[in-house]
């Protein structure tokens, strides 16, 4: 399988959240979004901005740094939001059920290296990354199977660079 890759930059918090936004629009149940970068990147932001436009009515969205899980139902289906950045392993993520959500909830994964041999191969990777403008981010989607392409380039090959 060849590493497939899109890149866009967005200048400021609300061109991210407008990313959010659209990637909303072509998200389903059982898809499975793992989220890079360091500290500070822009991974809750971007996921809580697009978790509460999935919703009727959204709600508070809190980083799961400390509950490691946080699940919401959405007008798109079930969500779960993780953050395995206090996760030492795999054999952890199979205690909190994140494998059996992967076949059925819309799943985002923060610090998706704890996942090991666990992530799906139709996995999405979103790599958000600081640029020196202040507010700017570099956001680069990741894939290496399924359709991610023919989802993605439609709502989004406007921005591409």
């Amino acid at each position: 399988m060849t590493l497939q890759k899109r890149t866009l930059i967005t200048p400021s918090p609300a061109a991210t959240a407008e990313v959010a936004m659209r990637l909303a629009s072509l998200l389903k149940p059982s898809d499975v979004v793992l989220l890079e970068g360091g500290i500070g990147a822009g991974k809750s932001f971007l996921t809580r901005t697009l978790i509460q436009h999935c919703q009727d009515h959204p709600e508070d969205v809190p980083s799961p740094t400390f509950t490691l899980v946080q699940e919401y139902e959405t007008n798109i289906g079930p969500v779960w939001h993780t953050d395995l950045y206090r996760l030492y392993g795999p054999d952890e993520v199979i205690e909190l059920g994140l494998i059996d959500a992967f076949e059925e909830a819309l799943c985002f994964v923060e610090w998706p290296d704890r996942l090991n041999d666990l992530a799906p191969k139709d996995a999405l990777t979103i790599t958000l990354t600081p640029l020196q403008a202040e507010d700017s981010r570099s956001i680069e989607f990741t894939w290496t199977a399924g359709a991610w392409a023919s989802r993605l380039d439609p709502v989004f090959q406007d921005q591409w660079i």
